[in-house]
């Protein structure tokens, strides 16, 4: 029988961190039946004075030649009694360790300075990787913050590489301020970006699922300004959006006041507009006088545009909606061996009112699969073919090999 690609999670709530690598490490090894290629260590904020210690302690009992992970908010995987949990505000170590025969794994750490221009040819962004276009590789990107030019390296990947998938998140600490860590094989770093390319025989598939339903009908751009909408179908924005939140339902205008939101569509061609088909983005605010709205992005005229509602009960049946659609599609190809989720530390219990949501959602659809990710300060993730930084967002990448 040929080498066949493995994956194995778990997850560790003991409150010593040499108890919960130790834990970690017997149960993903024990899973394996061939030497590992890559592993992917995600650790509660709730062990930020222990980070430094990590990689150390994870040397003396694994032997892995690709080793990556940062620090979250919360961690998920796959605890003793085989369930998948997400652990927010508590000490908790997610360990995953993949067999990828055929893959050729690059990883890299990349720091703003390094970044090249955006006008530049392709060729210094595949310099910059170390990695050929064909086949075509997919990246799992962790960044340490907002500052360290992901955009940009978004940007750079999908010009480089068209036809590539890339997923992520930023790291995380335990609220405003906190300490962060991006961990690269022997290395700990604060900054930054770490990643890693596979090409070869493997696929990365995405959920992006930004929690968000649409409300009225979508408009059109007619006039804006950078981040700046100055006319919707030729009328005032703000009379356009006034006139719509005066049609919603009195529970809808409610939560219009604090959970609004813009859903730019991605793709220009496409007439009928779905869940997944709109980058949402948030909404800074409105000026009276000229009745222009400000948003977290840039508009363009001509681009389509449509508003959006977040709630809980939004989110649950966005999620659900594409993983109906993501299994309807899949539905005769069972190869799927692994899993990575990326979730804004705004989802989870905050959102729901109950731990593990998301991930139990997901397993219901893609069951038998090991889930494992980080609660994230930001999630990386494609929309309508682009690769974005959202919030309030659940990321999911999809694990499987080519040759299946």
């Amino acid at each position: 029988m040929a080498d066949q690609m493995q994956w194995a999670n778990a997850l560790s709530t003991r409150p010593s961190l040499e108890a919960a690598v130790s834990d970690v490490v017997q149960r993903t090894v024990s899973s394996l039946t061939a030497p590992p290629d890559l592993g992917l260590v995600f650790i509660s904020s709730a062990f930020t004075s222990e980070y430094s210690r990590l990689l150390p302690l994870l040397s003396e009992q694994l032997s892995v030649p690709i080793l990556l992970g940062c620090s979250g908010g919360g961690v998920i995987g796959t605890t003793q009694w085989g369930k998948t949990q997400e652990l927010e505000a508590e000490p908790a170590l997610s360990l995953t360790l993949a067999h990828l025969p055929g893959v050729n794994i690059k990883p890299f750490h990349i720091v703003p300075e390094e970044l090249p221009d955006l006008d530049g040819p392709p060729d210094a962004w595949i310099d910059l990787i170390g990695v050929a276009p064909s086949p075509v590789p997919q990246f799992i990107l962790l960044s340490g913050s907002f500052s360290s030019g992901v955009n940009d390296l978004l940007q750079g990947l999908d010009f480089a590489y068209p036809g590539s998938v890339t997923v992520g998140g930023h790291a995380s600490g335990g609220g405003l301020g906190g300490r962060i860590a991006l961990f690269y094989n022997d290395n700990l770093h604060r900054e930054g970006t770490i990643g890693v390319a596979l090409s070869g025989n493997i696929v990365l598939e995405t959920i992006v699922a930004q929690g968000c339903r649409p409300i009225g009908r979508p408009c059109q751009v007619t006039k804006g300004d950078r981040n700046i909408i100055l006319e919707l179908n030729e009328q005032v924005p703000l009379m356009v959006l006034r006139d719509l939140i005066a049609h919603l339902s009195e529970e809808d205008r409610m939560l219009a006041q604090h959970s609004l939101f813009v859903g730019l569509a991605m793709d220009e061609f496409k007439q009928e507009l779905q869940p997944g088909d709109f980058l949402i983005r948030s909404i800074l605010g409105v000026e009276p006088s000229a009745g222009a709205i400000a948003i977290a992005d840039y508009v363009r005229p001509g681009q389509r545009l449509q508003f959006h509602l977040r709630d809980a009960q939004a989110s649950a049946e966005d999620l659900e909606f594409l993983l109906q659609r993501y299994q309807k599609e899949r539905s005769s190809d069972a190869s799927a061996v692994g899993a990575l989720m990326f979730s804004c530390v705004g989802r989870g219990e905050g959102l729901y009112g109950k731990p593990n949501f998301d991930s139990q959602l997901f397993n219901r659809y893609l069951k038998n699969i090991p889930l494992a990710g980080f609660f994230c300060g930001g999630e990386i993730g494609p929309v309508g073919g682009s690769t974005m930084i959202h919030n309030y967002t659940s990321v999911f990448g999809i694990c499987r090999s080519v040759n299946c």
